[in-house]
């Protein structure tokens, strides 16, 4: 029998969202052992589960939305992969969903994220600033590059921001960034440059990835 591709949705909070990449593929690794899932293993001389991360999370960055892909070598209950993986997996990371791959890598374009920021002003001043922000007539940020090493590169036209409102933690907003095998914008580096453009200090409260999505606006899967 041919090896059965699944792909898995999972969340990553709380304390979670402090293991590196690096250490979340242990985690896993140690996962599917300690839940006996017939995961293939790559062959050679350091076998090893077959897992892979279509796009990394940055550290200390929570989500509901991080996609796993691996192979099984034989036929299994969706569910009970699901809750076998629940069972072991440590506080923060949580299996929601065991389905089939569907989609190549490649159809990754935006990651959406919720953000709430603050400054040492009032958050309706921090907001009239933000606005002010985004008219700016360019938005640059410093970014390493395999080639050309750090490169200054212009990221208005990329932010899309979809939500704005101010709560009583500060100013909350929903962005859609670029992400996938071209491009990746952090949300942390739009703050950044905010910080740089507006002359102000803001403090990040929380960022989360709340949904992976294609050039169409739908959910990765």
């Amino acid at each position: 029998m041919d090896n059965i591709k699944l792909r898995v949705t999972f969340s990553k909070k709380d304390r979670a969202r402090y293991i590196s990449h690096l250490d979340l593929n242990r985690t896993m690794q140690r996962a599917f052992k300690r839940a006996n899932i017939p995961v293939w293993y790559t062959e050679g001389f350091n076998p090893h589960a077959y897992i892979m991360f279509p796009l990394a999370l940055s550290l200390g960055v929570e989500s509901e939305c991080e996609i796993m892909d691996f192979n099984i070598t034989e036929q299994m209950d969706f569910d009970v992969i699901k809750s076998r993986l629940n069972s072991v997996l440590p506080q923060g990371l949580q299996i929601i969903k065991v389905a089939v791959q569907e989609q190549k890598h490649t159809a990754i374009a935006l990651s959406e994220y919720k953000l709430c920021i603050k400054g040492d002003m009032e958050t309706p001043e921090l907001n009239e600033s933000f606005d002010e922000f985004l008219k700016s007539d360019k938005i640059e940020i410093e970014k390493k590059t395999k080639k050309k090493g750090i490169n200054l590169i212009d990221i208005k036209p990329y932010i899309n921001i979809i939500e704005k409102e101010i709560s009583d933690t500060g100013l909350e907003l929903v962005i859609h960034l670029p992400a996938g095998t071209q491009t990746n914008i952090n949300p942390s580096l739009v703050i950044e440059a905010f910080e740089n453009i507006s002359k102000l200090q803001v403090e990040i409260v929380n960022i989360e990835r709340t949904k992976i999505l294609t050039d169409d606006l739908k959910i990765f899967c």
